[in-house]
């Protein structure tokens, strides 16, 4: 017969409700306060990370501060031999994912959802607290329906940024288009998210999409997505254009706070004017551009400076294509199951993917001109090989612009490396 475990002398654990990257959610229960608990534990592996762990105790800190009806309460948190633990008010378990399941919502409700989800989300940023994962799988209800918001393990205050350069954190169909590109957190990216879990409450599906993690982040900071009106035609149109304004690329036409979003979703009439937004449909790929029999003296740079673009979203590409494109963080959820099954050990399976992304801020990518050996010959053909470009594309290449495939540039140019080595690339 399995013996439940009994964490820190006081909790009772249970069945694992949820597992997530880092933790996991169990049906618990407060033996001193006879009431029912959700307890999240650290997973021994991830508990011997110095940063994982200083993140999770953060977690416990900060929802800890939010005494708010639309968070999900902390009771206590604490480390019982080495598993760091937090203990939350016990939710009967459904999710806005749970939810959405079943198909888009009505308006009337998906609106009472984002207004508290806003209230929530007010809160935290009065305490100087970023979500950064707003997300349907973390938007919980109360027995009587009321919202409550969870999981702030990749929250960010003031005194609590444990990200490191080159870190990003959220699912990726939530982030705005400069988390993507490395700008720093804001407020405006809680709102876009918010604004990306509304168009899913009422389409049944998200606005950004893609097959692979680079084309739904390239859809994300195009703003490439189906206008609300063309899915729903049905919503009063002041609904869809708080959903669109919050999507929007550049975050000076989003809301400049949670409140400024929550009076536009229950009064249209205090909708902040902003300049005019449209999005960008999403469109079958364009056709290839005529082929073109010159390149002038500076093709070779625009298309370096190109290549310099899609090399970042690659890079970002493999930082997250370990990643969930965008589902939630199953043991960030307080579940509830039907019937407790006691549990023995706090060992649990092998985790599923972690849907965490770390990344930020990622800096900028910057201007690049493609190496001499990889960018197209005589793109100059002129110039006396002085400075960084070296003598290849810029040296005195005399094949001429497209003319023969090696010139005979002898690039004496004074740019270290890249000066007097790259000589012969005259023509193509």
């Amino acid at each position: 017969m399995s013996v439940s475990v009994i964490l820190a002398g006081r909790y009772e654990l249970r069945e694992v409700l949820g597992r997530g990257g880092m933790a996991d959610v169990y049906d618990g229960w407060d033996q001193r306060l006879a009431r029912a608990v959700a307890v999240k534990v650290l997973r021994p592996e991830m508990a011997s990370v110095p940063q994982t762990r200083r993140r999770f105790e953060s977690e416990a800190r900060l929802a800890a501060t939010l005494n708010h009806p639309n968070v999900v309460a902390v009771h206590d948190s604490g480390d019982d031999h080495g598993a760091p633990y937090i203990v939350m008010k016990r939710l009967p378990g459904r999710t806005l994912l749970d939810d959405l399941l079943a198909g888009p919502l009505p308006a009337p409700r998906a609106r009472t959802i984002l207004t508290q989800t806003l209230d929530a989300l007010g809160a935290a940023h009065a305490a100087g607290i970023l979500h950064r994962d707003i997300k349907p799988g973390n938007i919980l209800f109360d027995a009587d329906g009321t919202v409550k918001v969870t999981d702030f393990g990749i929250a960010k205050s003031a005194d609590t940024d444990h990200t490191t350069a080159g870190e990003v954190l959220g699912t990726v169909a939530y982030l705005s288009p400069d988390r993507i590109t490395g700008h720093p957190a804001t407020v405006t990216d809680d709102l876009h998210a918010v604004g990306v879990v509304g168009y899913e409450a009422l389409a049944g599906h998200r606005p950004f999409t893609g097959d692979t993690i680079m084309s739904l982040a390239h859809a994300i900071v195009n703003g490439q997505y189906e206008p609300l009106a063309a899915v729903r035609p049905d919503l009063d149109p002041t609904l869809i254009a708080v959903i669109e304004r919050a999507l929007s690329r550049d975050p000076q036409q989003r809301f400049a706070s949670a409140a400024q979003m929550r009076a536009a979703l229950t009064n249209p009439r205090k909708i902040p004017p902003t300049r005019v937004f449209t999005p960008v449909p999403v469109a079958a790929d364009p056709p290839p551009p005529p082929a073109q029999p010159r390149r002038s003296p500076g093709t070779g740079v625009i298309i370096a400076a190109v290549a310099a673009v899609l090399v970042a979203i690659a890079l970002l590409a493999l930082a997250v294509a370990s990643q969930d494109e965008g589902s939630t963080i199953g043991s960030t959820s307080v579940l509830s199951p039907s019937a407790p099954t006691p549990s023995s050990s706090l060992a649990p399976a092998a985790p599923p993917p972690a849907t965490m992304i770390s990344t930020e801020p990622i800096a900028p990518a910057p201007d690049i001109v493609a190496p001499d050996d990889t960018a197209p010959g005589g793109g100059a053909g002129t110039g006396g090989g002085n400075g960084n470009q070296g003598g290849g594309n810029r040296g005195n290449g005399q094949g001429g612009p497209g003319n023969g495939n090696q010139g005979n540039g002898n690039g004496n140019g004074n740019g270290g490396n890249n000066g007097g080595g790259r000589g012969n690339g005259g023509g193509n």
